[in-house]
């Protein structure tokens, strides 16, 4: 059975696709010539010749398509050959009858087997199916593994590449990732700091970072002279009193005066012996100078090699690299700059008295500080410099990290995907297996049934049906009969010359489609009977009188009846038609109120702007014009002007046309105030067909037209035709027949132009 059809791009076809959704066991289809409807019925009868268009069979299997239009005429009455003999099943052969019958419900068995396990797998109805429900899981971890893209892509879309312009490839990739990444994990910020130079633009190797060598500075500090007490000889005279007075500093300090003022003592002004100032001159010897100008020494020395490291650090922070940490640079040189302050400060006191024993400031554990910085910066520098140096291979390495960090943000969608997509891929497998089993199995049933048929078939059926039928429809001048083959049929005269050429053209076509009606019930073949069809009429009274259309009608409708009891094996119909009266008769159904049944569907194919368009309604959309006139009157929003014409023509076709009664006899029927109502409308009838009126000026208001509605619905009850207004009416019947009947309202007076006051 064929579910829903798609066409564009063929004939008068445009290439928007026009869809034929949700079909049934009956569809009518209503159209012009030239509108499009013979395309449906070539793409039912061929899909394969429309790659353009398609054709959705239920659970997927595609049932053996019956077409009758013109193409079907042309092929079996237009071509020289013999008609091909039409086999169907000896009703005789009870036994074999029953083997083929039981063989076919094997038969159907298995394809609903099938059909089951395809609307599994499929979906189909209300059944989501397998492969739906594995789409919707690639469909979400797809929109999970994007929403990674879209976090990340602003700084290692480097590793991206080629995947960042479709979500499909995307997680593609990271499933082809999560079988193969062997990367070890890295941070997020480590692996952004990376990528901005590995994928950055293109990068250049950077210098090192200056080392200093603190050494000579570092030497001072342990410079045996700091610690020395730096003093006279102490065997001389006067050695002993200096020593008491432990201010050998403040008496060298004054030496330097004493002698500048010709050996006059600076402090007390006396003049002193020579052997004074000799004792003065032994004990300030040749090692205490030596000692004083190692001093010298030293604090000059300590002050250059500080200022060339200071030197060197400026230069640093001057010129910063891009991996130094020149902030902590800063902090360090700082605490350098405070202990070498110490440290001269204490050299100069050292100076002052060289007696002192003095301990620099240690600048080791800052030097040290700035070393690890520098050390620090120039590993990175390395590192730079290999990736600069080795760039192809270090974009690799990265991407494949960068990669192995979405692997682990996905890690739970991961597993939980996998586990539930094995779960699927097993239930999938599973069906697909069972599918192809059944099918082989129907297979050879198939072949079974057909061996059955080919012994148990004949074509003499179908000639004795349709020349019964000719007869009983007045065409007496040919007939049908079995060639000299014995497997075809051909057209004699009663004389016995051949028919085929002298046939006019009502009837070929009825000949034509008697032998189509029969082929639905046989096969061309001597087997294939018994295969489950669908049928299509595409036009099959275009040249026929009316009396044939009634008989086509109804051998289609008793088609109909066999498809709803289940006999046969048509599953579905299309009715395609222009002709309005071939398609209220087949499509009459007097089970049907308003709206279409579940067993049927309606539609209308027209053209617009050249183009095929194909329309469903809910109901069926070709009425007659009586019908109309019920529609109107049925509406709720009708017009209180027009339905005086409307009640008059309804009256006049029933009751003097079709029912044969005199419209003024009506009146008769009822008594007192109804009559008189009666009479009224009837005035106001015939005077609302023969006046025009302006809603502007005259209108006749709501009560009276519910009054006068509710009185013709009576005149249906008193005259005993209230089945044709309840089969008119329709759900408005029932809606109408919970409304109290008018008993005693008082009869309207009609004014000189017959409307009701």
């Amino acid at each position: 059975m064929i579910e829903s059809i798609s066409i564009a791009s063929i004939a008068t076809y445009g290439t928007e696709p026009e869809r034929l959704q949700g079909l049934s066991q009956f569809n009518y289809f209503f159209g012009s010539n030239g509108t499009g409807k013979t395309t449906i019925s070539r793409l039912i009868h061929d899909e394969s010749q429309f790659p353009t268009c398609n054709v959705s069979w239920k659970g997927g299997t595609k049932l053996q398509p019956m077409v009758y239009n013109q193409e079907f005429v042309e092929r079996n009455f237009n071509q020289p050959s013999e008609l091909k003999g039409v086999f169907t099943l000896g009703e005789n052969l009870v036994d074999k009858l029953a083997e083929i019958a039981s063989a076919k419900r094997e038969l159907d068995s298995l394809t609903s087997k099938i059909e089951g396990l395809r609307q599994s797998l499929e979906g189909g109805g209300t059944v989501e199916g397998k492969k739906k429900e594995l789409a919707i899981l690639d469909a979400g971890l797809k929109d999970k593994c994007w929403a990674q893209k879209q976090k990340h892509d602003a700084k290692l879309q480097g590793a991206f590449e080629g995947y960042r312009g479709s979500s499909e490839k995307f997680k593609g990739k990271i499933l082809q990732e999560l079988d193969s990444n062997t990367a070890i994990l890295i941070s997020q910020a480590e692996l952004e700091k990376r990528a901005e130079s590995v994928f950055g633009s293109s990068p250049v190797r950077e210098p090192f970072v200056a080392t200093i060598n603190a050494a000579n500075l570092l030497a001072h500090e342990a410079n045996p002279i700091l610690k020395k007490r730096v003093i006279g000889k102490e065997d001389v005279d006067i050695a002993l009193m200096i020593k008491k007075l432990g201010n050998s500093d403040w008496v060298r300090q004054g030496r330097k005066f004493y002698e500048a003022n010709e050996n006059i003592c600076p402090f007390c002004q006396q003049s002193t012996e020579e052997s004074f100032a000799k004792s003065l001159e032994e004990y300030f010897d040749e090692t205490f100078i030596k000692d004083s100008n190692a001093i010298d020494d030293l604090v000059n020395n300590y002050s250059i090699d500080a200022d060339r490291i200071r030197q060197q650090i400026s230069l640093i922070i001057s010129t910063p690299s891009k991996f130094l940490n020149v902030e902590a640079l800063k902090v360090e040189k700082e605490l350098l700059e405070a202990r070498i302050t110490i440290n001269n400060q204490l050299l100069a006191g050292k100076v002052k008295e060289a007696s002192q024993v003095i301990e620099l400031e240690s600048i080791g554990s800052v030097i040290d500080g700035i070393k690890s910085l520098i050390d620090a910066a120039n590993i990175l520098v390395d590192e730079h410099n290999k990736v600069v140096d080795n760039l192809s291979t270090e974009r690799a390495t990265l991407t494949e990290q960068i990669w192995k960090f979405i692997l682990e943000e996905l890690r739970l969608d991961l597993v939980a995907y996998r586990a539930k997509k094995g779960g699927l891929d097993a239930a999938i497998n599973s069906m697909k297996i069972q599918i192809e089993r059944f099918t082989a199995d129907k297979q050879k049933k198939t072949l079974e049934i057909r061996e059955l048929e080919r012994n148990t078939t004949s074509i003499q059926p179908t000639i004795d049906g349709i020349n019964e039928l000719l007869l009983s429809f007045g065409f007496q001048s040919f007939k049908l009969a079995k060639s000299e083959s014995g497997t075809s049929y051909k057209l004699l005269r009663l004389d016995g010359s051949d028919a085929k050429t002298t046939l006019s053209e009502g009837e070929k076509t009825f000949v034509t489609f008697l032998y189509f009606f029969h082929l639905l019930k046989g096969s061309e073949a001597d087997s294939g009977m018994t295969t489950d069809r669908i049928v299509v009429f595409d036009d099959p009274i275009s040249s026929l009188d009316s009396d044939v259309l009634f008989i086509v009608s109804s051998l289609i409708k008793g088609l109909f009846n066999e498809i709803r009891m289940k006999k046969g094996h048509i599953k579905q119909v299309f009715i395609l038609t222009h002709n309005v009266y071939f398609h209220k008769e087949v499509t009459f159904n007097p089970d049907r109120r308003r709206n279409a049944m579940l067993e049927e569907t309606f539609w209308v194919v027209r053209k617009s702007n050249n183009f095929s368009k194909i329309e469903k309604h809910n109901s069926n959309p070709i009425k007659t014009s009586y019908e109309l006139l019920w529609a109107e009157v049925k509406r709720s929003d009708r017009s209180n002007l027009t339905i005086q014409n409307t009640l008059r023509r309804i009256i006049e076709n029933y009751f003097k046309i079709l029912g044969g009664i005199d419209p003024d006899k009506i009146g008769e029927m009822f008594e007192g105030k109804e009559k008189l109502i009666c009479k009224s409308l009837f005035s106001w009838v015939n005077d609302g067909s023969h006046f025009a009126h302006d809603d502007l000026y005259i209108s006749v208001d709501d009560s009276t037209v519910e009054n006068y509605l509710k009185v013709f619905k009576k005149i249906f009850e008193k005259s005993d035709h209230l089945a044709h207004y309840r089969m008119m009416m329709g759900d408005a019947f029932e809606e109408s027949s919970n409304d109290p009947v008018i008993a005693d309202a008082e009869p309207a007076k009609a004014n000189h132009s017959g409307v009701a006051a």
